[in-house]
């Protein structure tokens, strides 16, 4: 109705039945006033003052009819490549869609459409759209009518409404801790998700295990828009979880493990909160501890939060002979605060099996090397005092069987004063404060002790000594030669004689050092020429020139050379001369003089002739 007036009312009339006052240009009428499968006449009056007018009459049959509004709230989410889209359904039976879609980074793409009809699930009609990219974000709208009128009316387009991609990785977290008087201080970071995933927006949750059941500080689940976060842990095992939200879904969930940060001197529970009254601030945990588990499976929890009876109920399921790390938690300044962890036995029995892999090594005349393994922690029953450690001699029966307690934190051992040449049994068994559990055995042979030791080390002890009496005396040796160093023996040539027609060769070769002559007959006679020479060594008679002289004279005397004579012949001259030589030779070796060297001087020693 075209009016400027503000104050219009007006009155809307289904056959007999009046509804007035309205506001608006619009109305909804309860199921219960329409009149279905037949004609009614429909028509409005204004008001307005005293003034009125009215709206020509329509006849309809209502159930024919039909308009639904547009399409509100709607849902979104991924299955593979294929889009789901639903949005509260306007009756129960299903309609016909019509749904437009174009890529959200390309806002000036022409609109694809898509006709289908939906399914109803829960009060909601649905309807995929397939064969789309599920990495892109995408713009969509729907309208819908009715299947069942005979005069159905589509519906107005819904607003335009942001898919984002799905969430396929679980988000990529990164963790450090710092500990803090019994609280850990945990700064979580992640990368931020893909953009086509966060067009709508990305939202992330964050929760823990402790919180979860229900220990003080109990946070419950922390939603955010940052990529990072700070929480605050007890130094018991927690895992926290975070995952990413946005429109089509949530991504996988991503598991951050802490485990119990260990203690330097753990020990034994004297006093627990087990059959105490806990106040709401205060939590316990039991863990039931298994070999090689970092990671608790089956815990315990208690707070003070819990009812009497669910916490009698609890306790209940604490069990005899199992081995538990106990915690107590309290809230202190709004953190969770671990001020006490111990080990703990509800009840302890005796060990139910014996020491693994329980063997000998390096075996001697005396002694002999023990290892083994502890049994399984759940064979414990109760906490392992010591082991103890017998041996006793199989070849005699009347033998008292010797017993050592062993700590419990010892693997190896060493078992002395054996009886060479002897067998042995020997057993190992672990003990609680209960008792002594099995026994593990094993027979030994010690080795028959060696004589040759003896003499081995006889050997070996002469030998290092006649080592060391060598050093010493080579050691004195040479302290002496450097003290009191050697007198230099005195060097005699050998007097050799040679041919006249080598002598120049000779006296070429002769090296002559010094020397001072003593001449002991100043009267010599002559050598002739062809007569033998004697040559002194190079070491310390001369250069040779006294005899060369000699030679020469011996010759200008008249004597021939040695070319004019035959091989044959034999100069009566000349044989007297060599006789003569060879007496002059006989009296100077025997009046020679005993040369004496001495620091490099010479000494005359006369001796008398024979």
């Amino acid at each position: 109705m075209i009016t400027t007036e503000s104050n219009v009312t007006y009155d809307l009339h289904v056959d007999e039945k009046r509804f007035g006052s309205i506001q608006k240009t619009s109305h909804e009428l309860n199921e219960e006033w329409l009149i279905k499968y037949r004609p009614v006449h429909i028509w409005v009056e204004a008001h307005i003052g005293r003034s009125s007018c009215m709206s020509t009459r329509r006849s309809v049959v209502l159930e024919h009819t039909v308009k639904y509004e547009a399409p509100q709230n709607i849902n979104v989410s991924w299955v593979e490549n294929n889009l789901s889209l639903s949005w509260t359904a306007a009756e129960k039976y299903p309609a016909l869609v019509e749904v437009l879609f174009r890529r959200d980074e390309s806002p000036t793409e022409l609109w694809e459409n898509r006709t289908t009809n939906t399914t109803i699930k829960t009060s909601k009609h649905q309807v995929t759209v397939d064969n789309l990219l599920k990495h892109t974000a995408y713009q969509v709208q729907i309208r819908h009518r009715s299947n069942q009128a005979h005069n159905p009316l589509w519906s107005d387009w819904s607003p335009v409404v942001t898919v984002p991609a799905e969430l396929e990785q679980k988000p990529e977290v990164s963790m450090t801790t710092t500990l803090e008087k019994g609280t850990r201080k945990v700064v979580l970071i992640w990368k931020p998700m893909p953009q086509a995933a966060a067009a709508t927006g990305v939202t992330y949750s964050l929760w823990d295990t402790q919180s979860g059941r229900g220990c003080p500080c109990a946070r419950g689940i922390h939603h955010t828009i940052s990529t990072k976060h700070t929480t605050y842990v007890s130094l018991s095992a927690v895992n926290i979880s975070v995952v990413a939200r946005n429109a089509a879904g949530h991504s996988p969930q991503a598991v951050i493990q802490l485990p119990t940060t260990p203690a330097a001197d753990l020990k034994t529970c004297n006093k627990t909160l087990l059959d105490k009254k806990l106040n709401k601030r205060t939590c316990i945990e039991l863990y039931e501890l298994q070999d090689g588990n970092s990671m608790p499976k089956n815990v315990i929890t208690l707070s003070g939060m819990k009812k009497q009876k669910e916490r009698n109920h609890i306790k209940r399921t604490v069990k005899d002979f199992v081995r538990y790390l106990y915690f107590e938690h309290k809230c202190v300044g709004g953190r969770p605060q671990t001020v006490k962890m111990c080990l703990f036995y509800q009840k302890e029995g005796v060990p139910l099996s014996e020491p693994q892999d329980f063997s000998p090594f390096s075996e001697t005349h005396n002694s002999v090397s023990l290892s083994w393994k502890a049994n399984p922690l759940a064979d414990h029953q109760g906490f392992l005092t010591h082991y103890s450690l017998c041996s006793v001699k199989i070849s005699s029966q009347k033998e008292t069987k010797e017993c050592y307690n062993i700590s419990a934190s010892v693997r190896k051992h060493c078992l002395k004063k054996l009886t060479p040449g002897t067998k042995y049994n020997i057993t190992l068994a672990g003990v609680t404060r209960e008792g002594e559990g099995p026994k593990a055995t094993i027979t030994i042979n010690t080795l028959p002790e060696k004589p040759a030791n003896v003499l081995l080390w006889s050997l070996s002890l002469l030998f290092v000594f006649f080592l060391i009496s060598t050093t010493c005396t080579c050691f004195l040796q040479r302290m002496k030669d450097k003290i009191f160093p050697p007198v230099p023996t005195p060097v005699i040539p050998n007097f050799t004689a040679s041919n006249p027609e080598k002598q120049e060769m000779l006296e070429r070769k002769e090296e002559v050092n010094e020397l001072t002559l003593h001449q002991l007959h100043p009267k010599r006679k002559p050598v002739p020429e062809d007569g033998e020479e004697t040559t002194v060594d190079g070491g310390g008679w001369g250069d040779g020139t006294d005899v060369e002289n000699e030679r020469d004279d011996s010759v200008m005397l008249g004597g021939s050379s040695d070319g004019s004579l035959c091989p044959d012949s034999t100069d009566p001259g000349l044989k007297n001369s060599r006789e003569e030589e060879m007496t002059a030779l006989e009296q100077v070796d025997n009046e020679i003089a005993m040369l004496i060297y001495r620091n490099g001087l010479v000494f005359d020693v006369k001796t008398d002739s024979p």
